[in-house]
């Protein structure tokens, strides 16, 4: 290879030898540049989904092969934020593919120093006992007065910023069946 096909390769040259004088076409583009592919040409599915990180709700895409996620972006057609993404939500795909990220249940026994691994019927298990055991313990039939409550003090309910209307609707429905009445939730979208 000589000088000349060395600075042939170059896009200055290119450009101020070529037809693309304002280097915006053929002058910028290269091997590598032609040889590149986007990131979504390889995926299987897209699902629609909402950022996890704020109360906004910003809608986004996700691309996945062989059940892996392998990129995120802002879902244009999101009448919330139109296909943009903040900074934090432009990171999602790291929060989901990071190598820390725990992918178990992690319980930490009552004055215990260690952290363990649970299998998820273990810790499901755990938490209905514990809200039976709560229930049963608050429970509330009638006031002083003899009129019906019918409630517990011990269950409330704080539903999430990224929860929208109908999740906190099936919230509400659950803890008003426990007999709880202090829900709130934060539903935005």
């Amino acid at each position: 290879m000589g000088l000349r096909d060395v600075l042939a390769g170059w896009p200055l040259v290119r450009q101020l030898t070529g037809t693309d004088g304002l280097g915006r076409g053929a002058a910028a583009r290269s091997g590598r540049t032609d040889a590149a592919r986007p990131r979504t040409a390889d995926a299987d599915t897209v699902t629609a989904s909402v950022c996890p990180f704020c109360a906004v709700g910003c809608g986004q895409k996700v691309w996945s092969r062989d059940g892996k996620v392998t990129h995120v972006e802002g879902d244009p057609d999101s009448p919330i934020s139109r296909g943009r993404l903040c900074p934090k939500g432009s990171s999602t795909l790291s929060l989901v593919t990071s190598p820390s990220r725990v992918t178990t249940v992690r319980h930490r026994r009552p004055y215990g120093t260690e952290w363990e691994d649970l299998d998820l019927d273990t810790a499901v298990d755990m938490i209905v006992d514990r809200v039976l055991d709560t229930r049963r313990r608050t429970w509330q039939d009638t006031d002083d007065q003899g009129r019906y409550l019918r409630r517990t003090m011990g269950i409330a309910s704080l539903g999430g910023a990224t929860l929208d209307n109908e999740e906190n609707y099936l919230m509400k429905k659950l803890y008003t069946a426990m007999g709880a009445i202090q829900i709130e939730n934060q539903a935005r979208i």
